[in-house]
């Protein structure tokens, strides 16, 4: 199986050095032949999907995302089409200047190679990583998860179809088997792979930083607050904390923990309101529970154990912690955040520029729902993950940050004194 599998990493890495060259047009062509190719063979890949969901249980966390549907599939096709619409991030001029020996020095930006992804049952992970990493020049190898491996053999059948019919090597893209010994033999194959991007939870990514030995672009679990100060508008902050918790209960970006100015107390009820209704489950500290106990659902609020707090639910859970200010948010935040979205809900400008200076993560907001992390949204079309580490990348990781760069030296004779 090793041998195998690296003679097929080696195929990828001889891709990768024609897709280097590739015109900018082609990549473009085969990304809309894909999306084309989504909806006109769904049937297929919504049987496929169909099988992989019979064996997870519906209320597993892990089940929305496994899920496709023809308006999901609708939507990755028109992300697809959005990513066909970017300029490629190929051959920018980063740096330009002359020295005074007359060298000619050009920094521009180059594809990083070949990009390895794991990631969990998340098949349009597929899709977007395929599309992301052509349109960058690169390479792909695909480690989707077992409970994901029917669709993802579907949409990999797409993928290479899309790549033949116009001129390319199939072998840009390799799905390795969904076990975990590929998973191993990738992160060891020093040379063939460039970097490793794990997409999933916290036990995952720490598994891939344990065991690679290529380098790796971090993309962290969310653990993500949301602060509600006492100058907070109560309707906005009643809509916005909604919707970053049961948009998709099942994503990075949503809402895991409310932190709540105590002055506020007497809201509480009317801003959980509308979580009640969609049967999310509240873990409070006392000071919460009290002003919730005669109005929210009691099957649904619990007092919160020590292990609520710094938890990423990924259903439809939530922990609500109650401080007496900023600061002791600020200190909660910077205590049980994963660095990925937190927001703060204030109208005092002073509360809202302390809150985006202060806190330490990859995206931070004020006054809007957390559930726009997102490549697509953020305007790049697509992502392969969320960066929660500070070296190379940081945030969406979409087309600019799957490249390097390299320096031109141009000269005429010049050689260095001894």
């Amino acid at each position: 199986m090793k041998a195998r599998i690296l003679e097929n990493l080696k195929h990828v890495q001889d891709a990768s050095r024609q897709l280097a060259l590739l015109p900018p047009e082609t990549a473009d062509r085969v990304i809309l032949d894909l999306a084309g190719r989504l909806i006109a063979q769904s049937g297929e890949v919504l049987r496929e999907n169909a099988a992989d969901l019979e064996r997870m249980p519906p209320d597993d966390p892990r089940y929305d995302r496994l899920r496709l549907t023809v308006p999901r599939l609708e939507a990755i096709a028109g992300d697809l089409r959005q990513v066909a619409r970017l300029a490629s991030p190929l051959g920018r001029m980063l740096e330009e200047r002359t020295l005074p020996n007359g060298l000619q020095l050009r920094k521009i930006s180059v594809p990083l190679g070949v990009v390895g992804i794991v990631y969990e049952a998340r098949p349009n992970v597929t899709v977007d990583a395929f599309a992301l990493c052509l349109k960058s020049g690169n390479a792909c190898v695909l480690k989707g998860g077992s409970d994901a491996r029917q669709s993802n053999r579907a949409i990999l059948a797409l993928i290479r179809q899309a790549l033949e019919s116009c001129g390319l090597p199939a072998d840009a893209a390799y799905l390795l088997p969904p076990d975990r010994q590929s998973a191993e033999i990738m992160l060891e194959a020093v040379g063939l792979i460039d970097v490793v991007i794990p997409r999933g939870g916290q036990a995952l990514i720490d598994t891939v930083r344990r065991l690679a030995r290529v380098p790796v672009i971090e993309t962290g679990a969310g653990i993500v607050h949301t602060y509600l100060d006492r100058s907070a508008d109560l309707e906005k902050a009643r809509r916005i904390i909604f919707n970053a918790k049961t948009r998709r209960p099942s994503v990075c970006n949503a809402l895991d923990c409310l932190i709540l100015h105590r002055e506020r107390l007497d809201d509480l009820p009317f801003l959980a309101e509308p979580l009640g209704a969609s049967r999310v489950t509240l873990y409070t500290d006392l000071p919460a529970f009290r002003a919730l106990s005669g109005s929210y659902p009691p099957e649904l609020l619990q007092p919160a154990a020590p292990e609520h707090f710094g938890t990423e639910f990924l259903s439809l859970q939530m922990a609500v912690r109650t401080v007496s200010g900023l600061q002791e948010a600020l200190e909660h935040i910077a205590r049980y955040s994963s660095r990925h979205s937190e927001a703060v809900l204030a109208e005092d400008p002073e509360v809202v520029e302390q809150f985006l200076q202060a806190v330490d993560a990859a995206a931070v907001y004020a006054n809007t729902s957390t559930a726009f992390t997102d490549g697509a949204q953020f305007g790049m079309g697509a992502e392969i993950g969320i960066s929660t580490q500070k070296l190379h990348a940081r945030g969406p990781l979409a087309l600019p940050e799957l490249t390097s760069y390299k320096w031109l030296i141009r000269g005429d004779g010049q050689v260095r004194p001894a």
